[in-house]
């Protein structure tokens, strides 16, 4: 068989604070994207979504890049990988410019996100995604593909995604030292809403919620835009740790506990059904009622959603998402999560697994591989939108401009007075 090569396939690095997925795809013949190979590794280097230990984490990636290019029978040299945590900010800005030709044009659509790129952010701060909200032509608002259409003035609404440098580094940093490169750097509440996140909820407006290991992850969409992106520094950790301390319990035995007889609503757990739960030393495993390990989960995520209610509330973007709330990441499996956020969010809420893939379907349907079928997903976009230019599809600082093909003459960079020429002519 002949082996695959890096040009025939896609491949997402989700490098969570519990583990490493390594995923791999490839686009057929119909445009699908089929997943051919996975690889999984647990990893301690991570805390919060950013890197503590670089060795840690490279020796899983390593592991998890090894495991899916045997699956896949391919050798791996470029990633899309993701990236989280407290770090990150988003903030909305706008842009204007005049239209040269009367009529909008790609090289217009790129002056003006560039134009409402230019904000102030903090130095230690670089730009991860750019993500146009809507266009503006003269006074016809609402506009989504501006490409074609008349006018004299053009001017977008763009949500800015920021994140610090020394975290983007020590991701790149890991990825290097495994012999690898970072195609782009993919905020992973982003990805994890292509994966899981319908049309009509997109167009509606609805939140996805990412309960990972170390952060809760919060992307807002409404109108079919990127309207808001937060974390929430409580994840499916702090329940482990909370299981293992009132317990007395081993982490290791305090999360498999949880896996296995976790549940959210403590009256779903019958008072009856008896766990075994090891002991901290050498001394002997105990009985206890599953009810009881619900009633010291419960608690932490209802905290858990009150955060993302409140965050939501102090936004202003509770009445943005009639579509509800969806919950993903491993934190979504537990037993009565979404019946307990009906309670406090009061608005539908579902449980999102990843979707629009084929190949290895039923081994990447779980709310697990969310963040790694979406990073999939975005690339898949990304090569599609620089085959035909659309000007509302996501797009990053970093990376994009390789991906989408603008119409351009084949010549050299303008020269300095021909940028300042340009530059004139906008005003």
């Amino acid at each position: 068989m002949k082996q695959r090569t890096q040009d025939d396939i896609i491949v997402a690095l989700d490098i969570g604070t519990s583990k490493v997925v390594s995923i791999v795809g490839q686009i057929d013949e119909d445009n699908q994207l089929e997943i051919i190979g996975l690889g999984s590794q647990p990893c301690g280097g991570l805390k919060r979504g950013v890197v503590v230990d670089i060795e840690e984490t490279t020796r899983a990636i390593k592991k998890a890049i090894q495991e899916a290019e045997l699956m896949a029978g391919c050798r791996i040299s470029k990633v899309y990988a993701g990236i989280a945590g407290d770090h990150v900010s988003s903030l909305n800005s706008q842009g204007v410019v005049a239209l040269k030709d009367k009529e909008v044009t790609p090289s217009d659509v790129e002056r003006v996100i560039d134009t409402a790129r230019a904000v102030h952010i903090a130095s230690e701060h670089k730009v991860l995604h750019i993500l146009p909200q809507e266009f503006t032509i003269d006074d016809s608002q609402g506009i989504r593909e501006p490409i074609g259409m008349s006018g004299i003035r053009l001017s977008a609404k763009v949500h800015l995604i920021t994140c610090a440098q020394n975290a983007a580094q020590n991701i790149e940093k890991c990825i290097r030292k495994c012999d690898l490169e970072a195609e782009e750097l993919i905020l992973e509440q982003l990805a994890s809403s292509f994966a899981v996140l319908l049309d009509d909820e997109r167009e509606l407006g609805a939140c996805v919620v990412d309960i990972g290991g170390g952060t809760t992850d919060i992307a807002v969409y409404s109108q079919g835009a990127t309207r808001y992106v937060a974390n929430i520094p409580l994840a499916g950790d702090q329940v482990t740790s909370d299981i293992a301390k009132t317990l007395r319990t081993p982490t290791a035995a305090a999360d498999e506990l949880k896996k296995r007889y976790g549940c959210a609503l403590a009256h779903m757990a019958k008072e009856e059904e008896l766990i075994k739960v090891p002991s901290v030393g050498e001394r002997e495993p105990r009985d206890l009622s599953r009810r009881h390990l619900a009633e010291v989960i419960e608690p932490r995520y209802e905290e858990i959603f009150t955060m993302v209610l409140h965050e939501l509330r102090r936004n202003g973007l509770e009445e943005l998402i009639p579509a509800g709330i969806i919950l993903t990441g491993g934190g979504s499996k537990i037993e009565g999560a979404e019946y307990l956020a009906e309670e406090i969010f009061h608005m539908p809420v579902r449980v999102g697994y990843p979707r629009g893939v084929i190949g290895l379907k039923d081994v990447v349907e779980n709310p697990i591989f969310s963040t790694g079928v979406g990073l999939l997903l975005y690339a898949k976009k990304i090569s599609d939108d620089g085959r035909k230019f659309v000007s509302s599809s996501i797009r990053s600082a970093s990376g994009s401009n390789k991906n989408l093909k603008v119409e351009k003459k084949a010549s050299n960079k303008p020269s300095l007075l021909t940028k300042l020429k340009n530059w004139l002519d906008g005003f």
